[in-house]
């Protein structure tokens, strides 16, 4: 099977909100837990340079390096130097723990949602089991 070469472009989408309240380097580190946690980044796949990645998205590359950062010290990915960025292997072994995390948000804005249209626990539990089962048949 060919490596796929995510630092030169291949299947790696990324969308920013600059306008939005989530600071840009959280929003990166999110998406970058995404793409692993859904398989699309692999251990030892190579990530787009901290250049490549600001000059696309046209944001500082501090952003970039600071997200980067963070996500190394969470042990996610790592640095070879000279050599670039890769995912850690660690990185795809927390993605199950990460794919309820992505899950558990999405929840949780869906009942803010619903909470904010006036409607109470018992609607939405029933609108979270009838969408269950519909996904779970």
């Amino acid at each position: 099977m060919a490596k796929r070469d995510i630092a030169r472009g291949d299947a790696l989408h990324l969308r920013l909100d600059t306008a939005g309240g989530v600071p840009i380097y959280l929003q990166l580190i999110e998406q970058l837990k995404y793409h692993i946690a859904t398989g699309t980044l692999k251990a030892d796949d190579e990530l787009p340079s901290v250049r490549a990645i600001a000059s696309t998205q046209l944001i500082n590359p501090n952003t970039v390096a600071r997200a980067y950062l963070e996500l190394e010290r969470e042990g996610i990915i790592y640095k070879r130097r000279g050599m670039g960025t890769y995912v850690a292997e660690k990185g795809v072994s927390m993605s199950t723990e990460e794919r309820l995390n992505i899950v558990r948000e999405r929840m949780e804005k869906a009942l803010v949602e619903g909470t904010q249209l006036g409607l109470d626990a018992a609607s939405m539990r029933r609108v979270f089991e009838e969408t269950l089962k519909k996904f779970s048949s």
